[in-house]
């Protein structure tokens, strides 16, 4: 038997590995794969390679084999997102801000002050040459402006404080009282005619008021609370209780609109009835009957009016005829195309010296694109769809059907008369009269529309969520839910 195969093999293999770990020239163990005899070692059979001692794990003292080096000018690469990206991470971003529960109160307080603010700029701007041709100073229309902004501005704050059940017991008094002073326009020596349409009553001073404008807003309000009681009762599933007497009120203050000869706000008025409509849940073959009706009586009236031809062969003009018309058509298109992209600048257009009829009304969007070029334009359409959007929201997350009523009424009056009176301007959609809300020079049009844009407020302020937020954001209750967290020290430090 061999001397290491005797009996005490294992205590002296054990002695000389614990020589190996106390000795003085004890190293780190090696792997197991180190343990394995190597291929090209003596004992293989295979010859040995010169840079083998050098790439084992013994020779390294690891087990790990090292990296090769990395070539020059090749950086690392770059981590993968997870989440798909830069352009999806925003998107979630943007996504998780918009269903927070102050989103749409703050979205419609802010681009609805946007836009009255800009609105009294370009009034100024837009309006200085009309007052001097009238011998008014250059101030006139801009200060009659700014005093309604800032009555609307009283009125859309108490919009915004006043509870539902308020705005719903103001219906029947608003609906009663526009239809006395609609009916009031008709008696003579009362009514006053401005451009052709009866429509106006003198106040006193050199102010007037429009009662129909202020009809948009009674037939939001009352049909919004007649669809919500309908609604809570479950009638609304019978045509006859959907009809009536909606249809009838509505085409009441329709007749008398158009006994002024105001087509264009009774275009605004019929869109608000569809949406109405829409929102109630109206069959189809119902909701395309009314608009069957509806467009035969618009075409019947267009066709009796040379004006309303005339304003209709307009459409898709660049220039004017021989005789002059589609004047105002072709020299609004001539005020968007010299403004470029940034404009000539505030108060240097050109067209409002007296080449464009109303360019402080109708057609104020046409000076915009001429001073503010556009960029300007395209910030006023992004405003308003900013407004319209989430007037969308608080009518789609509502639980209330007066508020959903409500909301998608005044959403739809706004959108409705800012796309007729920017289609107007570009020429897409014929002259229809009516001013761009929240921005053009008028004070009966600006009050209704702010009272319904603080209505929309009141209720964005009533959605899941956003009156504990509104809440927590006041300093007192801040004070105090941090002091109820903060718990006192035993030394009396905080």
């Amino acid at each position: 038997m061999p001397a290491d195969e005797g009996p005490d093999a294992p205590g002296r293999v054990r002695a000389q590995a614990h020589a190996a770990r106390t000795g003085p020239f004890r190293s780190r163990p090696a792997p197991r794969a180190a343990l394995a005899t190597p291929s090209g070692s003596p004992d293989s059979g295979v010859p040995t390679h010169p840079g083998t001692a050098l790439r084992g794990g013994l020779a390294t003292g690891s087990g790990r084999r090292p990296r090769p080096p990395r070539p020059a000018g090749r950086s690392a690469p770059a981590p993968r997102d997870p989440r798909g990206g830069g352009v999806r991470r925003a998107y979630e971003q943007a996504r998780r801000a918009w269903d927070r529960p102050l989103t749409a109160y703050y979205v419609i307080l802010g681009s609805s002050l946007l836009i009255i603010v800009l609105g009294l700029v370009m009034v100024y701007s837009a309006s200085m040459i009309k007052a001097l041709e009238l011998a008014k100073p250059s101030t006139y229309f801009f200060r009659k402006q700014f005093l309604a902004a800032v009555i609307g501005a009283g009125l859309m704050l108490l919009a915004a404080r006043m509870p539902v059940k308020l705005h719903r017991a103001l219906a029947y008094p608003m609906l009663l009282g526009t239809v006395f002073l609609m009916a009031l326009v008709q008696v003579p020596g009362i009514g006053m005619s401005v451009n052709g349409n009866q429509n106006w009553l003198y106040i006193g001073g050199p102010f007037q008021l429009q009662p129909s404008e202020f009809g948009k807003l009674a037939l939001v309000l009352w049909g919004a609370d007649l669809l919500a009681r309908k609604q809570d009762k479950r009638l609304l599933t019978q045509w006859k209780h959907m009809l009536v007497p909606l249809i009838p009120v509505a085409f009441m203050l329709l007749g008398l609109i158009m006994l002024g000869g105001d087509m264009g706000t009774a275009i605004i008025l019929t869109a608000i009835l569809f949406g109405l409509l829409w929102l109630a849940g109206a069959p189809t073959r119902l909701f395309v009957g009314v608009l069957g009706f509806a467009g035969a009586i618009a075409v019947l009236l267009i066709k009796t009016n040379p004006n309303r031809m005339s304003r209709l062969a307009c459409v898709g003009v660049s220039e004017p005829d021989a005789a002059g018309g589609c004047w105002q058509a072709a020299h609004g298109i001539y005020a968007l195309a010299s403004g470029g992209w940034f404009g000539s600048g505030l108060g240097a257009s050109v067209e409002k010296w007296g080449q464009l009829p109303e360019p402080h009304t109708d057609f104020i969007f046409a000076i915009t694109g001429e001073e503010l070029g556009l960029a300007g334009t395209l910030s006023v359409l992004a405003l308003f769809a900013a407004l319209g959007y989430a007037g969308i929201r608080v009518a789609g997350r509502t639980e209330d059907p007066f508020v959903r009523y409500a909301a998608g009424g005044v959403t739809t009056w706004i959108t409705a008369q800012a796309v007729i009176n920017i289609g107007a301007v570009l020429g897409l959609l014929p002259i229809a009269g009516v001013p761009l809300p929240l921005f053009s020079y008028g004070g009966s049009a600006l009050l209704p529309t702010m009272f319904a844009v603080g209505l929309m407020i009141a209720f964005a302020r009533d959605e899941t969520g956003a009156r504990a937020a509104l809440a927590m954001r006041r300093p007192g209750v801040r004070w105090k839910t941090m002091r109820r967290r903060v718990k006192k020290r035993p030394s009396g430090e905080r």
